[in-house]
């Protein structure tokens, strides 16, 4: 596999036992690369910045910033990073919480390794990725709310359109702007705006939403 096609992940967890499973467990796939480490949220947003990674595995709950905030704050940084929360809780109020704060995925942590590097890759090419039993809170809860959004897509640019297509493919910023022949930065300026003109909060939201709608 040639080096371009390898993901890079940073790990962000203050177990660091967890951490070298994790690496350990990852560093055995040719095409998933662990660049860096961090024992807390404060260190995960300086190295996210540093590396900009293809991914980034969050713990959610750390002592002095919690996964959310990191979250958040990373996301407020501009950082385009695929962030998945791994963690020990399917409370349904975390899941949802972190999925609006902006993360386009949730692991447990009692996933079999399997299953966990499956969940990595698949979050790696740019797809959303959920724990089966967490899928079905998810979809209810996202249901609820898309109904209740008068958003309308006429409201959008017929290139916000197009982007907006595919994400609902699970498609990252980088296969969009290759796809449609534009640079990345500016992908990422498209789907800023078309959340804010959607008034959704993240990818995953916007996906839901087009396929609620049937926006082929």
């Amino acid at each position: 596999m040639s080096h371009n096609e390898t993901s890079t992940i940073l790990l962000i967890d203050d177990h660091p036992m967890l951490r070298k499973g994790v690496a350990q467990l990852v560093e055995l796939e040719d095409d998933l690369d662990v660049v860096a480490e961090a024992g807390s949220g404060k260190e995960g947003i300086q190295q996210a910045l540093i590396h900009e990674p293809d991914l980034i595995l969050l713990d959610l709950n750390m002592k002095v910033m919690s996964g959310i905030d990191t979250l958040r704050a990373l996301r407020q940084a501009d950082v385009s990073s695929r962030i998945v929360i791994f963690t020990v809780s399917d409370n349904n109020d975390d899941v949802i919480t972190a999925l609006r704060a902006g993360a386009d995925g949730y692991i447990l942590k009692d996933s079999e390794p399997e299953e966990l590097l499956r969940y990595i890759h698949n979050a790696a090419k740019g797809q959303m990725v959920l724990s089966e039993r967490l899928a079905v809170i998810m979809a209810t809860a996202l249901k609820n709310e898309a109904k209740s959004n008068s958003a309308s897509v006429d409201d959008l640019t017929n290139r916000e359109l197009q982007i907006l297509k595919l994400l609902t493919l699970g498609d990252s910023n980088k296969h969009i702007a290759r796809k449609l022949g534009i640079a990345e930065a500016t992908v990422k300026v498209h789907v800023k705006s078309l959340l804010k003109k959607l008034k959704l909060r993240s990818r995953v939201e916007a996906a839901v939403w087009a396929v609620e709608r049937k926006i082929k």
